[in-house]
């Protein structure tokens, strides 16, 4: 049952390298990548922040997601169990930011599946590791 955990993660991680290249270059898509920055200029509009005054630039929030996503996905990976768990715990806040802005946009909800199943995965894989940390903690 680990091996399927530990395929899950490399998966998970390897799918979060990829978007977040797609977030930060049109090399590999040019229609990705333009369809990326519009949707973060919806996505910039709808930014929980805007309520206390501070306003995000569109092509910022890109590049920050884009980095987060393809450092986090590289150490969800490949990186030493810590910051396995740190990243997981940060590429879910991204998930639930993903949600919540395509929630408040009144997008349909079939937009928010893939988010959906990834923030699902990354719980699982946190719900596993504080469960495996428990029983080493009882042996």
């Amino acid at each position: 049952m680990a091996l399927v955990f530990v395929a899950v993660r490399v998966l998970l991680g390897l799918f979060f390298m990829l978007t977040g290249v797609m977030k930060l270059t049109d090399r590999i898509s040019a229609d990705l990548y333009a369809q990326a920055k519009d949707e973060f200029v919806k996505f910039a509009a709808v930014f929980p922040l805007n309520d206390l005054g501070i306003k995000i630039e569109p092509m910022h929030y890109l590049i920050a997601v884009g980095w987060i996503e393809l450092v986090g996905g590289l150490l969800l990976a490949i990186g030493p169990r810590i910051l396995q768990e740190i990243c997981n715990i940060i590429l879910a806040i991204i998930m639930m930011g993903e949600i919540y802005s395509l929630l408040t946009m009144k997008e349909p909800l079939y937009l928010c599946t893939p988010a959906a199943v990834c923030l699902g995965l990354l719980l699982l894989l946190i719900y596993v590791w504080g469960r495996d940390s428990e029983k080493q903690k009882e042996e």
